[in-house]
Formats: structure tokens, C-alpha cells, sequence
């Protein structure tokens, strides 16, 4: 199968992340694959140059430019399948596809999101045979009637491979301002979790005074952004706080923590929590978010009710007071990982979704 991957996201979240993995395990079997996405972007220093071609591609062009050099790729690389993201992708790929007289689009949904079937996603279907991919079975059933659709939405599950975090190599605990003897709990953000993080701080606030090993470590997207210094400096906590940002070494800082708790959003939350269940770390997550589907409450993790910060901060105290029931969490939420959430299932599901999309037969 021949299959293009384009993407106009500058960044790194959770999003360019699951189209990376799945460019990286459809050429491992065997797939022709290209990735096209901005050039110096984040996303593409985070490819894999020589597992398949990538192509840089301005995002900053009108779209009808962008599409007319996709259609250059599409017709010289005989290109089947487009996997997308975002509206403007798929507008610009459908077009490229109309134009190429060839390839079919595959619009994935991430987590959580809702497709709004406005002028730009209209016209995009009609240009093109398209497909939808939801991560989850509830987000599935959650979308409107897919009536513009050619081929019936597939769900393709975020996966990781959990044996591949058992090379990671351990960050410095020093480094991140949790030396030896202290309790560490590292909490990814972005900025999408501002009011999550906030109440994250204020437990932080609650268990400082009697617990002055705890330390705070805040990764990820935005988790520098003076706001939430100035937060942290209110509460007085500022010494127990590292304010870490976006670090190439993430997996690392995550693998030393005694607990993880994850207040970003979408694709980048569920990439999180599996993340820290692959790394044997006890999540911690509010109820009624994504943390349902993956951290089975009082197993793996601890789902917390919204907005009790007294009621929040007595379960973490409790939790980081028993070393063997963090070590009995993290083994299970490893285990579970490894049974239902990995990245193996993922590409099955993606690559039974492109099968059918490559079929020039149901176009």
C-alpha cells in the first residue's frame, strides 16, 4: 500500500504524535509511506528519517497552493491512501486527491474532539472519498450521523509499546529538583489544563506544610508559562515546584516519578496516561475525563472527584505513604497497557482502516 501522512502542525502533541506512530509502523510492515508536514516544525524533527520519506511543505502558503503541490506527490508517488488531522488538512488533501484523480482521505478525530460538519469540512468531503478514524468506541457513538462519508468509521485505539520503556534511561531526580529522599509526583500539562493544573497546585499547597519531601515537577506544553509560576508563588510553594516545559528527554522525568498526574487534554492526556502506566508510575486523573477508559480507579490509579482539594490531597498523602501499593498500581497499570492498549493493536486497526480505504472499488 502506498500511504501519505500530511500534517500542517508546527507542534508536538498528542495528535502529531499518533500520526508519527502510525507512519512508523506501516512502513515497519512493509507500507510505502511518506510524511509531509512543515519543514523545521517540531513534528518533523521528531520523524524518523530513513524509516520512510519526508517531504517539508510550507504551511504558511493559501491552501489551494499547498494542495496543488500535494497533487504533485499524490500523481508521482501513485498514492493511495491520506491520513489528515485538522479541516484545513483535509480540505487541502481532498483537493490534492480530486486534482491527482487518485487517493482516498482518512480524517482521524482526535480524542475527545467533535467534528463540526461546517463549509470547509463539506466541501472537503465532496472532493474526495473520505473516511473517519476515532480513537475510542465512545468517541464514536458520541459523533453525528457520518452521512458524508464513504467508507464507515473505524476506530483505531492510541497503543504504545510498553517493552520499549524498559530502555528508557532514568532522568536525574537532582536535575529536576527531587533529590534523593524526596517523593516526586510529575504532573503533564498543557495548556488546555490550565484550570486542572491550578487545582493540582493547591493540593500541592494543602501538603507541603506537613510533607516538605513532596515535590512538584510540571512537563509538558506551556507547563513553564509564568502564570502558573506566579500561582505557585502565591501559595508559597515555589521551592517545591520545577516548572520543567517541553523536554525532549519527557519519558525520562516520567520514569522517575512516584506518581504522575495528567491535566492536559485529548490525544496528548490519553498518550500521557499510557505513557505513565507503560513506566509503572500510578496515575492520578479527574473523573469524567479520557482517564475512565484507560486507569481502572484503584488499580492502576486513582480517579479524583472534581474541585475537593482537601478531599484530593488526603488520597495522594495516603497513596504516597504506601511504597507496596504504588508498586502493585504500577504493575497492573503495565500490565494493562500490555494487554489492552497496545501499540500493535493500534497499527492493526489502522492498517484494516487504510486497506479499505485503498480500494479503489468502493470509491
Amino acid at each position: 500500500m502506498r500511504i501519505l501522512f500530511y500534517s500542517q502542525s508546527p507542534e508536538w502533541n498528542g495528535s502529531a504524535r499518533a500520526l508519527a506512530a502510525a507512519a512508523r509502523g506501516m512502513s515497519e510492515r512493509g507500507h510505502n509511506v511518506t510524511v509531509v508536514c512543515p519543514p523545521e516544525s517540531a513534528l518533523e524533527q521528531h520523524l524518523e528519517f530513513g524509516a520512510y520519506e519526508v517531504v517539508s511543505l510550507s504551511r504558511i502558503l493559501p491552501w489551494p497552493f499547498v494542495a496543488l503541490r500535494l497533487r504533485t506527490l499524490l500523481h508521482d508517488r501513485f498514492i493511495q491512501v491520506v491520513v489528515v488531522n485538522g479541516d484545513r488538512e483535509q480540505l487541502i488533501a481532498a483537493l490534492a486527491a480530486r486534482l491527482a484523480e487518485r487517493a482516498a482521505v482518512l480524517r482521524r478525530i482526535a480524542t475527545g474532539q467533535l467534528l463540526r460538519y461546517g463549509p470547509t469540512v463539506r466541501l472537503a468531503f465532496r472532493f474526495a472519498p473520505t473516511g473517519l478514524l476515532f480513537s475510542s468506541e465512545e468517541d464514536k457513538r458520541n459523533a453525528p450521523p457520518a452521512t458524508l462519508t464513504r467508507f464507515a468509521p473505524a476506530v483505531v485505539p492510541l497503543g504504545v509499546n510498553a517493552h520499549a520503556y524498559d530502555a528508557i534511561r532514568p532522568a536525574s531526580r537532582a536535575s529536576i529538583g527531587a533529590p534523593g529522599g524526596t517523593r516526586l509526583l510529575v504532573c503533564v500539562y498543557d495548556r488546555s489544563g490550565r484550570a486542572r493544573a491550578a487545582a493540582v497546585l493547591r493540593v500541592i499547597g494543602l501538603l507541603a506544610p506537613r510533607h516538605p519531601e513532596l515535590r512538584l515537577a510540571l512537563v509538558g506544553a506551556g507547563s513553564s508559562d509564568e502564570d502558573l509560576r506566579m500561582h505557585a508563588a502565591a501559595l508559597r510553594i515555589t521551592g517545591a515546584v520545577s516548572f520543567l516545559g517541553e523536554r525532549d528527554d519527557y519519558l525520562s522525568v516520567l520514569s522517575v516519578a512516584d506518581l504522575g498526574w495528567v491535566v492536559a487534554d485529548g490525544d496528548t492526556a490519553v498518550f500521557a496516561l499510557l505513557d505513565l502506566l507503560a513506566s509503572r508510575v500510578p496515575v492520578l486523573a479527574e473523573r469524567g475525563t479520557a482517564a475512565e477508559q484507560y486507569v481502572p480507579d484503584g488499580i492502576a490509579g486513582i480517579l479524583l472527584p472534581r474541585g475537593e482539594a482537601p478531599d484530593i490531597a488526603a488520597a495522594v498523602a495516603l497513596l504516597l505513604g504506601h511504597d507496596d501499593r504504588r508498586a502493585a498500581m504500577g504493575g497492573a497499570g503495565r500490565a494493562r497497557v500490555s494487554r489492552d492498549h497496545s501499540e500493535q493493536k493500534m497499527i492493526d486497526a489502522f492498517e484494516a482502516a487504510a486497506t479499505i480505504a485503498s480500494d479503489r472499488s468502493r470509491w
